[in-house]
């Protein structure tokens, strides 16, 4: 059994589809990389204001449900798109979508607007406006069953299975027993343990979904001809994707899986949930399923997580927008050589210092005050990493019509 989980003491703000954010950011979205230039500009020195954005001139709907699903983040409470005005992807249009949450939202095109500083002055006057309306925003008590807490491994070593990921799999089993939901990925990663993610299915329609996500994982590492194993890993102990497959899913706990979503996708109820972010088949020649970790902390963020976690064994210094980054590492040697950048030494269970119950109490007490303002080292440290690029995925549409 599972302690229960310390009450929240924080708040969360409250949007107008019921969803708490746990911080209250206004987002400045890009939809070419010819605009990355004058949004990040735009941001630069404005508190609270970050930055993502799409490189492609060419029409991806993934990448459009995406940015959607990211600027629709309970994190976000304010929206400002930029483009060039050659791009597909068109700012208005997602202006306008995001506006339909209930969410300022503005747009313009560098090209109507004179240039780059007529552009960054311009998009900082709007910054301000927005920040001011955000003062409005009621915050209200938040619990863990308000949560949405995602987590995937990097860089993992032979402590990540022992130590760094079972210390999340215990938080997430007491997470989703107080009501709240946990999103694990990497299906590439769970490659000859299909069985044993079967056997957790909550339903017969998850274990379909289960199964038929397995097989895609599976066949998609055929065809490009490279599992989800690296060098680095190597390195750090592990020797077969099975090994890592094995500490890879420990960070999913015990419970029940609900089910199987996809990238842009919320989970329709709590509970814990895979997240299967493997390009479509027909799509497969276009990239690979997680090209980096950064990739995936965005998939995960997608899904509406407000806060991730990500295991590192060999460490790490990536951080993200919008959803603040908690940093794990099972390996006493990381965490001491990057301490400034590692948030929760997860290795003293591994010295009989603790157990992993009380490890995951402490953990749980850390994600805590992360939710209730603190934050986590690499948001001190500036850092906010983000990825999105070319993929294709049937998903559940989020929203339609958001090309001219």
């Amino acid at each position: 059994m599972h302690k229960q989980l310390t009450s929240l003491h924080g708040t969360g703000y409250l949007r107008p589809d019921g969803r708490k954010g746990v911080r209250n950011l206004v987002l400045v979205v890009y939809t070419v990389q010819c605009a990355s230039h004058v949004a990040h500009a735009i941001a630069d020195h404005e508190p609270d204001t970050h930055v993502i954005g799409f490189p492609g001139c060419y029409d991806n709907q993934y990448a459009i449900r995406l940015l959607l699903a990211l600027a629709r983040h309970p994190n976000v409470g304010a929206c400002l798109c930029v483009g060039l005005g050659c791009e597909y992807t068109q700012p208005q249009r997602l202006a306008e979508k995001i506006a339909e949450s209930g969410r300022p939202a503005e747009w313009f095109f560098i090209q109507d607007t004179g240039g780059t500083a007529n552009s960054i002055a311009k998009g900082k006057r709007l910054i301000a406006q927005m920040r001011e309306r955000l003062r409005s925003v009621p915050q209200v008590p938040l619990a863990w069953a308000d949560m949405v807490i995602g987590c995937e491994c990097g860089g993992s070593d032979a402590t990540s299975g022992l130590a760094g990921n079972p210390t999340v799999g215990h938080f997430f089993d007491a997470l989703v027993d107080a009501g709240g939901t946990a999103i694990f990925e990497e299906i590439v990663e769970a490659i000859g343990l299909g069985d044993q993610l079967l056997k957790r299915a909550a339903t017969p329609q998850a274990r379909q979904e289960i199964d038929a996500a397995y097989g895609k994982a599976v066949a998609y590492c055929q065809a490009v001809r490279q599992y989800s194993v690296s060098p680095g890993n190597f390195a750090g102990g592990l020797t077969t994707i099975e090994e890592k497959s094995m500490g890879a899913i420990a960070k999913s706990g015990s419970r029940p899986i609900q089910g199987v979503i996809k990238v842009g996708q919320a989970p329709p109820h709590p509970g814990l949930w895979l997240l299967n972010s493997v390009p479509d088949e027909h799509f497969m020649q276009f990239g690979y399923t997680n090209p980096n970790d950064t990739e995936g902390l965005m998939d995960l963020i997608a899904a509406g997580s407000q806060v991730v976690l990500f295991v590192t064994g060999r460490g790490s210094v990536i951080g993200s927008p919008i959803a603040p980054l908690v940093k794990i590492t099972g390996n006493s040697q990381t965490y001491h050589k990057m301490e400034q950048d590692m948030d929760f030494d997860a290795s003293r269970v591994l010295r009989g210092e603790t157990t992993l119950e009380e490890q995951a109490s402490e953990l749980s007490r850390l994600i805590g005050d992360v939710a209730a303002g603190e934050p986590s080292k690499p948001e001190r440290l500036g850092h906010r990493e983000y990825f999105i690029m070319y993929k294709h995925q049937d998903t559940p549409s989020l929203e339609q019509g958001c090309r001219q």
